[in-house]
């Protein structure tokens, strides 16, 4: 077995992990930081809308020897905007000016064929009208709102309402630093940007169940038993789904990371940074506010439950109990130590590897 994979099982059997839930107010700290930053971000650099919502023209020119200065220096010349000039993997630039209408875009187009010595038939022109992207975020923030009500319906059916209000901060919390990363770096927001931003949301909601449906299977029947509290419980299920959360992570990542840094970077196909930021940064977030936010919130919601609290005082007066004769704890939730016994069908088969069955002793 890897040294990951025997992780992992060691994990999932409570001989190792990490108090995810007991160092929470650490973790909070650390987004609410984030949040403010991508917030700031977006206030004072704001968002740089593509073409496609402010309207305008693009220019795509065949191979060429021209710089991207000396073509954003001569699209700003010839236009009276400001350019934005992209090197394009075929040799090619990539040219857009908004503000642009059909009359004011033919005159560009000689006019750039003339300065670039570019035969004036080679350059491709497209034209976008501002309302074409306007409908676009319309209909992106119409799907972003469905898609909420319909997450936080699910949730609260399959699972409960608590975990139904945890999962929505976590979503919330994703799209705020992915759109406040693309606030800081710079990048255009364009249709391909939307679409990302809601695959990313899939992505989160699904980490988010992974570990919701460990929760709730650790935690069936809790107040049957007075061994563990409802946050070691949850501690204990983001421990057992950990490995597998970062597995499917890093799986998603790099193709992603593919995109964005080779695609996009190396090679120059720019348009590819509209999706693949969005992704490659929403997944990480995504898989970091499920484990970190996510469960945390719903422990803090879930204890304010009057059964949960007057669980946490048995358990908590029973090991002061046996503290008090000299009898070891039951439960370290910092290391997963010294689980309980469970007696099934009249054999002792120590420490439980997720939800007991049988009779407690």
């Amino acid at each position: 077995m890897s040294k990951l994979g025997d992780l992992g099982a060691k994990l999932y059997r409570g001989e190792v992990g990490y108090d995810f839930v007991g160092k929470r107010f650490v973790w909070y700290g650390v987004s609410v930081l984030i949040t403010i930053t991508a917030i700031v971000a977006l206030a004072v650099q704001g968002l740089n809308m593509g073409i496609e919502f402010k309207g305008g023209a693009v220019f795509t020119t065949p191979k060429t020897a021209v710089s991207v200065a000396k073509a954003t220096e001569e699209a700003e010349e010839a236009s009276g905007h400001d350019a934005i000039v992209q090197k394009l993997g075929t040799g090619g630039l990539r040219i857009q000016i908004s503000g642009l209408d059909t009359d004011a875009a033919t005159d560009v187009k000689k006019q750039l064929a003339t300065e670039l010595k570019i035969a004036e038939k080679d350059i491709n022109a497209d034209l976008v009208g501002p309302s074409w992207g306007e409908q676009i975020a319309n209909k992106a923030w119409t799907g972003l709102g469905v898609f909420m009500v319909l997450v936080v319906i699910y949730l609260a059916i399959a699972f409960e309402w608590r975990m139904a209000v945890a999962a929505l901060i976590a979503l919330i919390h994703d799209l705020t630093i992915t759109v406040g990363i693309y606030a800081l770096v710079g990048f255009e927001v364009t249709p391909g940007t939307v679409i990302g931003l809601l695959t990313i949301l899939g992505y989160s909601l699904y980490d988010t169940v992974v570990v919701f449906d460990g929760l709730k299977e650790s935690t069936h029947d809790i107040t049957k038993q007075t061994r563990f509290t409802y946050s070691e419980l949850a501690n204990k299920s983001i421990n057992g789904t950990l490995v597998r959360s970062i597995n499917t992570t890093v799986v998603a990542l790099l193709p992603v990371a593919g995109l964005l840094f080779i695609g996009g970077g190396v090679l120059g196909a720019g348009m590819l940074n509209d999706i693949s930021l969005s992704l490659f940064v929403g997944l990480a977030a995504g898989a970091y506010s499920s484990i970190f936010i996510a469960t945390p919130l719903v422990v803090d919601l879930k204890e304010r439950e009057p059964t949960i609290k007057a669980l946490r005082k048995r358990v908590l007066a029973k090991r002061a109990s046996a503290a008090a004769k000299g009898e070891s704890a039951d439960y370290d939730p910092a290391d997963g130590e010294g689980g309980p016994e469970v007696v099934t069908q009249g054999r002792t088969t120590g420490r439980t590897t997720g939800r007991a069955t049988g009779r407690r002793r």
